[in-house]
């Protein structure tokens, strides 16, 4: 997204430069693309976008568990390895996440569920939701304690199929594992559904400060505006009534003092 933009600019300043009334303004889009090439891509552009977007939780604030807790953990892509499907790079912290809250909650002496959210977006014929409790039952994660949701294909119906799972359970405590740079907008989605948990950071990304502009960058950048866009198409949404409606939010039984 962002190269593609920056490629604009450079385009637009090399054919404004060959019009002789509007060569004047060629500078401007070259200057943007230069901004645009360098800023973001040797780091400090990109590292803005996403730290804005992951600050308000990086803190690791262990939740405080209650006699019955849902671990909610958001779906991030699969991928098939040597004939296996495997869940994605940035699933994995998410999963490593999630298998520790899930002994602390055991440890405490409390019920605890984690409830996986991902359906079969990539196109892979199998739920990424399948996928995750199979990796999550090869960590020790019993398959009673996994609820699996296998119907989403966006964060929205992560948050929208998710509630029902939740409320049927009643947990008295739920927790949401997703990427830092994804929780803004994940906790905006559940809470239109009814639904407030404590957000924690299955990972936490970094540019990568370099001379030279670099790929990882760029894609850190896209990641961020994809964010963006997700917030702001909700509030635009919202303006023009197309949001489903909201939900009340889900009961959640008292906890025993």
């Amino acid at each position: 997204m962002t190269l593609f933009v920056i490629l604009l600019l450079a385009v637009a300043a090399l054919v404004l430069a060959r019009w002789r009334r509007l060569r004047a303004a060629a500078p401007v889009p070259a200057i943007l693309a230069a901004l645009g090439l360098f800023g973001i891509g040797c780091g400090p552009g990109a590292n803005w976008l996403a730290e804005s977007l992951q600050v308000p939780y990086a803190r690791d604030i262990p939740p405080v568990w209650a006699a019955r807790n849902a671990i909610v953990v958001l779906g991030a892509g699969t991928v098939r390895a040597g004939g296996e499907m495997e869940p994605a790079f940035f699933m994995q912290g998410r999963l490593l996440r999630a298998a520790v809250l899930y002994r602390d909650c055991k440890h405490s002496g409390g019920d605890c569920k984690l409830l996986l959210s991902g359906g079969d977006a990539q196109g892979h014929h199998v739920a990424e939701a399948v996928v995750y409790a199979g990796a999550l039952r090869a960590l020790g994660v019993p398959g009673h304690d996994l609820l699996l949701e296998p119907r989403s294909t966006s964060t929205w119906q992560n948050a929208q199929f998710s509630r029902p799972l939740l409320a049927a359970y009643a947990p008295q405590r739920i927790v949401l594992v997703s990427s830092a740079i994804h929780l803004r907008r994940s906790l905006l989605y559940f809470a239109h559904f009814g639904v407030v948990p404590q957000p924690v950071h299955g990972d936490y990304v970094k540019a990568l400060y370099s001379p030279l502009p670099l790929g990882w960058n760029f894609s850190l950048a896209d990641a961020a505006l994809h964010e963006y866009i997700g917030l702001l198409r909700y509030r635009y949404y919202g303006w023009r009534g197309l949001n489903a409606p909201k939900a009340p939010p889900l009961a959640t039984p008292p906890v025993e003092r």
